[in-house]
């Protein structure tokens, strides 16, 4: 059933809320209280002003180890997160706060460095420094969302090539920029 839940979710894409990085601020004070060897990243299309998005809060964090994570479950918990492990991901913890329609925070806690951290903030950097193509992704997101207004499967079908497309394009930019020094 809870798995259902997931899927069940409906699928709501709002212009950018000012708030968003308030919102990511205090999570941000909560979890360095419980993970001082952490970096901790706002991520994803609440992180990107101007951009449209689900009104939730995408946070990346670097640890050391995942094992640290691992042991820290029941701080998570208290803190209203609820693990799952990898969840199709290798070498992440996944974290989310709020059930169903009330989801509020989604946490991928990643070693320092790996790929995935990189294509996360590639992406997100890309974005901000490409404001036309920010547009052309929130327009796709917004007519997705009303065209699968309760089928969150269909919504990520319905970006899945665009974004890959997209990661591609960042992940350059990102490694060019590395390359240069900027």
């Amino acid at each position: 059933m809870e798995e259902l839940q997931g899927l069940m979710r409906d699928v709501k894409v709002v212009p950018h809320q000012s708030e968003w990085k308030g919102k990511f601020e205090t999570e941000k004070r909560s979890l360095e209280k419980i993970l001082k060897d952490a970096t901790i990243h706002h991520i994803g299309s609440t992180s990107v002003p101007g951009l449209a998005a689900k009104p939730i809060i995408d946070i990346l964090i670097e640890v050391p180890d995942l094992e640290s994570i691992d042991d820290r479950t029941k701080e998570f918990s208290k803190l209203d997160f609820v693990g799952k492990g990898e969840n199709g991901i290798p070498n992440r913890r996944y974290f989310y706060k709020g059930e169903g329609n009330e989801r509020a925070v989604h946490l991928h806690v990643f070693p320092y460095g790996i790929d995935h951290v990189i294509r996360h903030l590639a992406f997100r950097d890309y974005l901000k420094e490409y404001s036309a193509e920010a547009q052309r992704y929130g327009e796709l997101k917004s007519r997705l969302a009303k065209k699968f207004p309760h089928d969150m499967e269909g919504y990520i079908q319905g970006k899945d090539q665009f974004v890959k497309d997209l990661e591609k394009k960042a992940i350059n930019w990102y490694e060019k920029n590395k390359r240069e020094g900027n």
